[in-house]
């Protein structure tokens, strides 16, 4: 029995199996993404889902999905699911017995005296996708028909019906390819076995709804293009492959490159190697260039997201030294100071005050292995620059005052992380003295000086240890209440802001804090009180009149709740490392207990992941990205901490 499974009764029931999706991606940046039935309900799901740098480097999807149908004695039984406004057609989920994802997702579909298996698997370093379908049981002649629906369109946008489409095809071998439009790559499609054919009839297929996109306020309804059928005989035992791709399949025998693409897999048999296994999903290696994808489906690339990811991530690196590759790329792309936060089609973004300070937190654990005089020697320039910089003042209105704090012009845009804004106003509005801004900036002066001292850098410790112990005393005296017993969240016009956020369990659990463990502990006491739930921290305490407990609506809505009680996962990281500070080896019992409850996530919303985040009221829905990095980077690095290994 497979790790992960579900079964007929669930998978027939669509209230169920419509809100499990499952996302499959490569090296090369490809991915796909649907539900575990393969009944599209977005518009970010699709079988290649591929970058498309020629035309505005954003992900496209070429090929939405396949349908299939079985034929026995001129009977056709249709398995696709498709959903239009009021009905779904056809209904091939009543076909379903077994949906598993241990190496890879597979359906199994009985119809009648048929028993077929479908695998669904990506090749680690090409745009492509290959379908294995296997006759497992067959009582009379079987033939399989395949039906591919095309949306060569931006994953953020909706194919519709036009006059502009190019429907012509031109033979490949064992297959055809294809291209829609101008400037996109050819799609191939290629079937395995002798007897395929191709049968070219271009037809739109208009209305297709995805009421997960009606449900957040977005237009949801899209026409795909349908440009002809291939239809092969398959007998039992056989196994067929249609390999889709955005260049020829170079080999002849795609069973054997199915067979060693799945060697290479690691199994989801255990909780831990399912994150393992979802972890080494946001790796991309292009042109080149390692990066980390943020998350799944829709979240291309954050600075900010990726220092916090790396950490917990290293544990499910694709091959050594790619860790370290991301970190020298986002090294080469810096602006000045400033890493880029994110990217807007041709337009880069470094607007946030904390992505640059994030670095500090994870160089030490990209550069494991390494003597802090090799680090200082490699990196030592970058971390004068960011230093310099930061005290010198920063143009988006950030600057070092002579208590040795940083501070956030109130006229600025909103540069922390909790930055959520529509319609022209910020929803959680954050400036003066930023908790965690300070706390990373703090800890940023102490790793730097922690390496310029062991490098035997005079001048750079004598220059900054002054600096850094005055912020830590004016942390202290700035952030903590001793009524309270917690950290303000942020202090403007000498008014401290109270409101109970996880903010200051970042301040506990970076590996430098200027906090005593009695500040640490008394923070926590308020953490676990306000904000800790199975889920995650909530980004504010129930208690607070600004607290939204749910998360849904259209985008607005979900803005205003996006850091107003919404759960987040990945802050547990810090919440673990400031546990253990405190309690040591006696608290590990209850950080193993919060990190196994994360299991049950396994068969939620992203299955075989975690989400990005959850709702603040039980039972805590999942909401968000299906799967996203920092959320399995932290649970990576709170096992760490379990198994006592949680430092580089």
């Amino acid at each position: 029995m497979a790790y992960i499974q579900f079964d007929k009764n669930q998978l027939v029931n669509l209230e169920y199996s419509l809100n499990r999706e499952m996302v499959r991606s490569n090296l090369s940046g490809a991915f796909s993404c649907t539900t575990i039935i393969g009944c599209n309900t977005r518009k970010y799901h699709g079988l290649l889902i591929t970058k498309q740098p020629q035309l505005d480097g954003d992900h496209h999807v070429l090929i939405s999905q396949v349908d299939e149908t079985v034929i026995q004695r001129d009977a056709e039984f249709n398995l696709g699911v498709n959903k239009y406004s009021d009905h779904f057609y056809p209904k091939g989920h009543k076909y379903i017995r077994n949906f598993s994802a241990d190496l890879l997702p597979v359906v199994t579909y009985r119809v009648g005296g048929v028993l077929l298996n479908k695998e669904t698997m990506f090749v680690s370093d090409r745009d492509m996708v290959m379908i294995r379908y296997t006759l497992v049981e067959a009582r009379s002649a079987t033939r399989l028909r395949l039906q591919p629906f095309l949306a060569f369109r931006n994953m953020h946008e909706l194919s519709k019906a036009n006059a502009y489409h190019d429907t012509s095809y031109e033979d490949t071998d064992h297959g055809i390819r294809i291209r829609m439009y101008d400037g996109y790559p050819w799609l191939y499609m290629q079937l395995s076995g002798e007897n395929a054919n191709y049968q070219h009839n271009p037809e739109w297929h208009q209305g297709l709804h995805y009421f997960q996109e009606a449900e957040r306020g977005y237009e949801a309804s899209e026409d795909l293009l349908v440009p002809g059928t291939f239809e092969t005989e398959i007998r039992k035992g056989e196994s067929i492959i249609l390999c889709v791709s955005a260049s020829e399949a170079p080999e002849t025998d795609l069973q054997r490159l199915f067979d060693l693409e799945v060697g290479k897999r690691i199994p989801r048999d255990t909780f831990l190697n399912s994150l393992r296994n979802a972890a080494a999903q946001f790796f991309v290696v292009r042109d080149d260039k390692s990066t980390l994808v943020a998350g799944f489906p829709w979240i291309s690339y954050s600075g900010r997201y990726t220092w916090i990811a790396l950490p917990g991530l290293l544990q499910a690196a694709p091959h050594e030294g790619i860790c370290q590759s991301i970190l020298d790329h986002m090294v080469s792309q810096m602006h000045g100071p400033l890493f880029p936060e994110s990217y807007s089609k041709d337009k880069v973004m470094f607007n946030a005050a904390d992505t640059s300070l994030w670095f500090f937190h994870a160089l030490p654990y990209c550069s494991a292995g390494k003597s802090k005089p090799e680090i200082w020697n490699t990196y030592g320039e970058v971390i004068r620059k960011i230093l310099d910089a930061y005290a010198a003042g920063l143009e988006m209105g950030l600057a070092m005052h002579d208590n040795g704090l940083l501070f956030i012009d109130p006229a600025s845009d909103a540069l922390t992380w909790m930055n959520a804004i529509s319609d022209g106003r910020c929803h959680t509005p954050r400036a003066g003295y930023v908790v965690e801004i300070n706390a990373l900036w703090y800890n940023a002066l102490q790793y730097a000086l922690e390496l310029a001292n062991d490098a035997g850098d005079h001048d750079f410790t004598a220059k900054w240890e002054p600096v850094a112990n005055k912020a830590a005393g004016s942390f202290i005296s700035t952030f903590w209440n001793e009524q309270a017993g917690y950290l303000a969240d942020y202090v403007l016009h000498d008014v401290p802001n109270l409101q109970i956020r996880p903010n200051q369990v970042i301040a506990a659990g970076l590996a430098y804090s200027p906090l005593s463990n009695f500040q640490i502990k008394s923070t926590l006491d308020v953490a676990a009180h306000e904000l800790l739930t199975p889920r995650g921290l909530r980004t504010l305490s129930p208690q607070d009149p600004q607290y939204q407990g749910r998360y849904q609506g259209d985008a607005f809505a979900r803005d205003t709740a996006y850091h107003q009680g919404t759960v987040w996962v990945w802050p547990l990281g810090f919440y673990a490392h400031a546990w253990r500070k405190v309690y040591g080896e006696d608290g590990l019992a209850r950080l193993k207990k919060i990190f196994e409850g994360f299991e049950a996530c396994l068969t939620e919303a992203g299955v075989g992941t975690v989400s990005e985040i959850y709702e603040g009221d039980p039972p805590h829905h999942a909401r968000g990205a299906i799967s996203f990095a920092p959320s399995l980077g932290e649970l990576l690095r709170i096992r760490s901490v379990i198994t006592k290994k949680g430092e580089p």
